[in-house]
């Protein structure tokens, strides 16, 4: 059976489409990006920033479904730009240990709201 998560602690959803999708013991995330749910503006700053935020949120809707970082088993990370991606990657390296989850990262033509990146994850409950 589906369950649809949300917490407040995470950007509301700009679409229809929900934060999470749990299906037994899975749980998938929409794209986070960079919006800071207490204003849901994007935040100030450059790619470190806007990662470390996007971040945030994704943790805030693993702690709403009952779990953490440590249970993501696969990330996809979308850059404006690939020339982020280092920067992009020593705050991402902050966020999780290993054994690492798998991950693409893909450069894409254009984000929601103009930001620099979107990251989605799955996460075994």
């Amino acid at each position: 059976m589906k369950q649809i998560i949300h917490t407040d602690n995470a950007p509301a959803a700009i679409g229809p489409y929900s934060q999470a999708v749990q299906i037994g013991s899975m749980l998938y995330t929409s794209g986070q990006i960079p919006l800071d749910p207490a204003t849901g503006t994007v935040v100030e700053g450059g790619i470190q920033e806007q990662t470390r935020q996007a971040l945030n949120n994704i943790k805030a809707i693993l702690n709403e479904a009952g779990t953490n970082m440590g249970a993501v088993v696969k990330t996809t990370v979308f850059l404006s730009d690939m020339e982020h991606f280092a920067a992009m990657n020593e705050v991402y390296a902050q966020f999780f240990q290993a054994p690492y989850p798998a991950r693409s990262a893909v450069q894409v033509a254009r984000l929601p709201k103009d930001v620099l990146v979107e990251i989605e994850v799955i996460a075994q409950l």
